[in-house]
């Protein structure tokens, strides 16, 4: 899936959060973008998406402007196209671990028991589905994060610092699944990071500031 934001602006009153963003993800790259602290990168993923509004140019997704659609269409093509990865897991505490992969089919009314266990045991969880989530460790968690945002083979991947309450080892494995499994379907990543080794896994480097991005 082709991702394309061009001169991209975003304001909070008269504060700029970043200008003049130009971007060109091409289909099955997997591009990371860092920065300070403060700097708008996690603003920048949900513009991405649609989630957050902006203030100048554009952003296309697959051919879609998104600035054209309205937000019933933007959910739409979301939950068919896109998939999150977060920092902070945002699993839910009283779905077990396949319940919790499985959301994402059910949104779209196409539930698929065995694509859940075929992606679980992808990310290393084989055997897990039947647990909380307060049974599982921190990586374990963020690998239920990931086989939910696969699930439904969307064309683009959105991670927000997924590993950064990972500690070293672990988040090594937790990339490791993430970039497989991205690989594996074809899609598109977008990951916004601090972490050198997690963006060193990408094809592409830029660095957000705030008056545009580079390489």
């Amino acid at each position: 899936m082709r991702l394309k934001i061009s001169q991209l602006g975003k304001h909070y009153g008269d504060a700029a959060v970043f200008s003049n963003v130009s971007l060109d993800v091409a289909p099955g790259e997997f591009v990371a973008i860092v920065g300070e602290s403060g700097v708008g990168k996690s603003t920048l993923l949900n513009c991405m998406a649609g989630l957050d509004s902006w203030d100048e140019g554009t952003v296309v997704l697959n051919g879609a402007d998104l600035g054209t659609l309205n937000d019933d269409q933007r959910a739409l093509l979301r939950r068919r196209q896109v998939g999150f990865v977060f920092q902070a897991f945002h699993v839910l505490p009283h779905l077990d671990v396949a319940q919790n992969v499985a959301l994402p089919l059910l949104l779209l009314d196409e539930p698929d028991d065995a694509r859940v266990e075929a992606l679980l045991e992808a990310v290393g969880l084989k055997g897990l589905g039947h647990r909380l989530p307060q049974q599982l460790s921190g990586g374990q968690l963020q690998r239920v994060a990931i086989a939910r945002a696969l699930v439904h083979r969307p064309g683009l991947l959105l991670a927000d610092e997924p590993t950064g309450n990972l500690d070293p080892t672990t988040a090594a494995k937790v990339m490791d699944a993430l970039v497989a499994q991205t690989r594996e379907q074809g899609a598109s990543m977008v990951l916004v990071t601090h972490s050198v080794a997690a963006a060193a896994r990408a094809d592409r480097v830029l660095h957000l500031t705030a008056q545009g991005i580079c390489p």
